[in-house]
């Protein structure tokens, strides 16, 4: 099988996309100090590249989750394979992830974080696929709203794969 990738947002329309989320989340947080809480793997690309448009005082740490099941679906609870390495009690936490698909996951772990006592949790996003949504999650901040389309790139990856390209696509596999 080869594997085709159409663009489906550009590199110029995501940067200006985070200069707005980031214009948004400043005014927010005007004053205040924000923790950015970053889910491995996927996340990481945007939670840096948003991270230098904040100007508020940020910190920033990293959770790595996997959610099991039955190796297709996300079941929704989640398994901590990398947990923050300080409290978050009293803080403003933004989690910042890379797309909400079904929720189960992201749901989990709202409430999680929400049983440590920050001041406030919200949720940031590259991508939202509200189509594909099956536990509620409220997204506070979202990047772009797209289709229910297997998409790579910015932090995205298929087999591991094409995490470091600078737009989203859509990849398809065609026979050789």
């Amino acid at each position: 099988m080869k594997e085709r990738i159409e663009t489906l947002i550009s590199t110029s329309a995501i940067e200006k996309r985070m200069d707005e989320l980031a214009e948004v989340i400043n005014k927010d947080y005007a004053g205040e100090e924000l923790y950015l809480v970053c889910v491995l793997k996927g996340g990481v690309f945007f939670m840096v590249e948003l991270a230098k448009r904040i100007t508020v005082p940020v910190t920033l740490n990293f959770m790595d989750v996997s959610s099991y099941g039955n190796g297709t679906e996300s079941s929704g609870h989640i398994k901590i394979l990398m947990d923050l390495d300080e409290s978050i009690e009293g803080k403003n936490v933004l989690i910042v992830e890379d797309i909400v698909d079904s929720g189960r996951t992201l749901s989990h772990l709202v409430e999680l974080l929400k049983s440590r006592k920050p001041k406030s949790l919200k949720l940031c996003t590259l991508l939202d696929k509200p189509e594909r949504r099956v536990t509620e999650v409220e997204v506070h901040y979202t990047g772009f709203t797209i289709p229910d389309a297997f998409v790579v790139g910015y932090g995205l990856d298929y087999a591991q794969r094409y995490r470091n390209l600078n737009y989203i696509g859509v990849i398809s596999f065609e026979e050789e």
